[in-house]
């Protein structure tokens, strides 16, 4: 995808639960390249450790552990390794891939504290990075058409359209490099500091930066009627009561944070 759009990419393998590859592809990066700019920490987001269902006390979680190194502590250990190249340069961006705008995601109870964790990693690294210029933010992508998400649905992205027999709310996907193109259009902002530490929205990206995806579409899942008719009216219960509880949580923290705020030194 990258080189047929004119740039250079280099593919390697590297596991990113081991240090000591982290360490040595940043390492290949920076004696070829000279210089790291983006890091998108996109690992293991479909992983399918974490592709369970089900309420928390009926989850199997026999391979939680390795699902949380896999899907978490990765990232953590690449954002480590990738944030003094970027301080020694004072310029950067570090972006986690996550799940939803809001604090919730689907899944089991690993899934949901993985890609919760996801959101305040980027919320505590832009504090530490601030100082130095460079920035950390969370992003989600919409209905993302990914390989494994054509898969399920038995299409390729020549025939995608195809999907919305199984669901209507896959006319409103996106390819991956939709989303893509919102974290270059990021990057290349010079008040991209200023949003540090944000939860970012492909969809609200695209409308600011008036981007487009590979087939010259604008897809805007923040726009559209969802089709929730799939959905049985248990689940949509559990969504509406936890929505209405996390207001009330965040309408809490934003005045214990305000209070906390009030009682540091200048």
């Amino acid at each position: 995808m990258i080189s047929s759009a004119g740039g250079s990419a280099i593919a390697l393998r590297v596991d990113h639960t081991v240090e000591r590859e982290v360490v040595e592809v940043f390492g290949r990066v920076l004696r070829e390249r000279g210089r790291l700019d983006i890091l998108v920490n996109s690992i293991a987001g479909e992983d399918p450790l974490m592709a369970q269902w089900c309420s928390f006390w009926k989850t199997d979680l026999k391979n939680a552990e390795t699902a949380l190194r896999q899907s978490l502590v990765s990232h953590i250990i690449t954002a480590k390794h990738a944030a003094p190249h970027m301080i020694s340069k004072r310029r950067g961006l570090i972006v986690e891939v996550t799940e939803n705008d809001i604090l919730s995601a689907g899944g089991n109870p690993v899934t949901q504290a993985v890609k919760f964790a996801l959101k305040g990693l980027a919320l505590n690294m832009a504090a530490e990075l601030r100082p130095y210029g460079v920035s950390a933010v969370a992003i989600t992508p919409g209905f993302l058409r990914s390989e494994t998400m054509l898969e399920r649905f038995g299409v390729t992205e020549e025939t995608w359209r195809e999907g919305a027999k199984k669901d209507k709310n896959f006319l409103e996907s996106e390819s991956p490099l939709f989303v893509g193109r919102a974290v270059a259009a990021l990057a290349g902002d010079p008040a991209i500091l200023e949003r540090s530490g944000q939860l970012l929205s492909s969809w609200e990206l695209g409308r600011e930066y008036r981007l487009t995806d590979a087939d010259g579409r604008r897809p805007d899942w923040g726009a559209i009627k969802i089709d929730f008719s799939r959905h049985p009216a248990e689940l949509l219960q559990i969504l509406r009561t936890g929505s209405e509880i996390q207001l009330q949580w965040l309408s809490e923290l934003t005045r214990k944070t305000k209070h906390f705020l009030g009682r540091l030194p200048h």
